[in-house]
């Protein structure tokens, strides 16, 4: 339970576990496309029962050879606002050198199937910053299903050491999501809000978000 609201907290999550799913009513139709998704999206089913099958996503380092790789500081911009706020404020310099990529399938975001670690149509890409090493920063302006966020951030975070690591989160949403008992129409746009957990003890850069809203999706995974 948070001790305060705007407090990250994990929540019990199924999320990964090989558990066999409660099958639902589904008409021959979405049989058909479900299997169609499957044989593109998954890996082959167990013999014997149907098993949650693991989403093809896999992480591709260039000329970092040290694993766990030694991380002090990592920012992550999810969606296409906060990767195109890297790319204008942070990134349009010399000072960084693209390292690593996110290769993954879905119905929305599709990367080719090459292995070169910098394919052109991926969309989530890993910068290191020249000067200091330890600070990464991930641009990802892809879609990551909700069936893929479990693989991808333990595909991601499995790379790197925890201690002594701060993540810093970046991602938006549009301002009619935002609660509040102001009318939105009046609202100074765009502006930022916060969310942090209780490890962080440093102040926070904007206020902290208000009760009821909350993050989504990959974000808040």
């Amino acid at each position: 339970m948070a001790t305060f609201f705007g407090e990250v907290v994990v929540a019990p999550s199924r999320a990964g576990l090989d558990e066999e799913e409660e099958e639902r009513e589904e008409t021959p139709e979405d049989r058909e496309i479900r299997r169609e998704l499957e044989k593109k999206r998954y890996g082959r089913l167990r013999a014997g029962r149907r098993q949650r099958c693991r989403a093809r996503i896999a992480v591709l380092w260039s000329g970092l050879a040290q694993q766990p790789l030694v991380c002090s500081r990592f920012v992550v911009a999810i969606g296409r606002n906060a990767a195109a706020f890297l790319s204008s404020f942070i990134l349009d310099s010399v000072c960084w050198e693209v390292v690593g990529v996110v290769k993954l399938w879905n119905e929305w975001c599709r990367t080719s199937s090459a292995t070169n670690v910098l394919p052109t149509d991926s969309f989530c890409l890993f910068y290191r910053l020249i000067s200091d090493p330890t600070v990464l920063l991930c641009q990802c302006s892809c879609y990551v299903a909700e069936d893929q966020q479990f693989q991808w951030l333990e595909k991601v975070f499995g790379s790197m050491q925890k201690e002594g690591l701060q993540v810093t989160i970046l991602s938006t949403c549009p301002v009619a999501d935002y609660k509040t008992q102001e009318s939105t129409l009046t609202l100074a746009s765009p502006f930022l809000k916060a969310l942090k957990t209780k490890e962080f003890q440093e102040q926070v850069c904007c206020p902290l978000l208000e009760q009821p809203n909350i993050v989504r999706d990959l974000p808040a995974a």
